[in-house]
């Protein structure tokens, strides 16, 4: 009998190990809280705003970054450096079929499709969709603790997004907004 409760003992302990290094080799965290920013560009300036996260997940395998999901409310696009009647005139442009059209397309996301990198330092190789066109990207992540940053370029024109393009429209000179824009993601899991 004591040979018999020492063995189910042994089983016990060995389930519970296994069970324990599963759960910490390969772990999906929720983004609890979000901060995205974005900065377009035009001939003679800038703007800045934000943007939602409606959600988002982050893939581990111990700390190793191995994978990630986002989407993003498009309907909460926000200039942050204008007010009043400028800021509701480009908060209501960039949501028209100029830009984004948010009433067809109200959801953006993205997919991490590899990663490369350790010790908090990350490449990140990701699809982008923006109405409805996709697009791979690169972009370098940074993770410490419970906190992700990183810092995208996207070019509009890859997802039809062309208004007032200098690279299709060359007579544009000084009304040209410029291709790129930038976003500075902060994710808190």
């Amino acid at each position: 009998m004591k040979n018999r409760n020492s063995n189910i003992a042994m089983l016990l302990v060995l389930a519970l190990s296994f069970m324990s290094f599963t759960t910490l080799k390969d772990k999906t965290v929720k983004v609890e809280e979000s901060s995205v920013i974005w900065k377009g560009y035009k001939v003679g300036g800038e703007h800045t705003g934000t943007i939602n996260l409606k959600s988002g997940t982050l893939s581990f395998d111990g700390k190793t970054l191995t994978g990630g999901n986002f989407s993003i409310d498009m309907t909460s696009i926000n200039t942050t450096d204008l007010q009043g009647e400028y800021k509701r005139k480009l908060d209501g442009h960039l949501k028209s079929d100029d830009f984004f059209g948010v009433e067809e397309f109200p959801t953006a996301t993205l997919e991490i499709t590899s990663v490369t990198g350790k010790n908090g330092t990350f490449n990140v190789n990701a699809d982008v969709t923006i109405k409805g066109k996709t697009e791979a990207i690169s972009f370098p992540m940074l993770i410490k603790s419970n906190t992700a940053t990183a810092s995208l370029k996207i070019d509009r024109t890859k997802h039809n997004i062309t208004y007032k393009s200098p690279s299709l429209l060359e007579t544009l000179k000084d009304k040209a907004i410029y291709d790129d824009f930038d976003l500075n993601v902060t994710l808190k899991f």
